[in-house]
């Protein structure tokens, strides 16, 4: 995997800070809409599994990381095959999906942060767990964010930095 940076920081029009990454899939949108909602498919590419009432309101239930305690989030709005997005721990997930006209779906991932400061390592964060994602779209198996000391995670945080994107926070498993 590449330690080149795939994700953008920007300040959204709230004067909120975010993450965002954009993809394109090989799959029409509703395969793509079930990566980032089956909690079977999400274990496989997401930092932790995440089991999603898919309603507005609905309860996220997120468990399994060895380096945080489980904790619940709350959807805050979703509209099945294009939008999903929720709260999770002070932080929003937004995951937004378009069919392409030639049957490929364009997925967008923007995490508005709770903090500044979060942004590379976050950034860093998804960018192993996109990568994930990625392999899992084309059949392929990726240890991704489960992959440990071995995830390529601290190449891509350096990067970050370096290109000027807010550092700082705490790096559960490692500060």
């Amino acid at each position: 995997m590449t330690t080149d940076p795939t994700g953008t920081y920007l300040t959204l029009d709230d004067g909120r800070p975010a993450v965002r990454f954009t993809r394109v899939y090989d799959h029409p949108v509703e395969r793509v809409w079930a990566l980032v909602t089956d909690p079977d498919e999400l274990e496989r590419w997401f930092p932790c599994r995440a089991e999603i009432e898919l309603r507005p309101a609905g309860t996220v239930t997120f468990g399994g990381d060895p380096h945080l305690a489980g904790s619940t989030g709350r959807v805050i709005a979703v509209d099945p095959l294009r939008h999903l997005s929720f709260a999770w721990d002070g932080d929003e997930v937004h995951f937004d999906l378009e069919a392409t006209d030639d049957g490929r779906t364009r997925f967008t991932l923007t995490n508005v942060l709770v903090a500044e400061d979060t942004a590379a390592r976050n950034g860093a964060g998804w960018d192993v767990c996109l990568a994930a994602l990625d392999a899992r779209a084309r059949g392929e198996e990726h240890a991704g964010p489960h992959a440990g000391a071995e995830a390529p995670w601290k190449g891509l945080y350096e990067a970050y930095v370096a290109a000027g994107v807010p550092s700082g926070a705490p790096v559960p498993g490692q500060d």
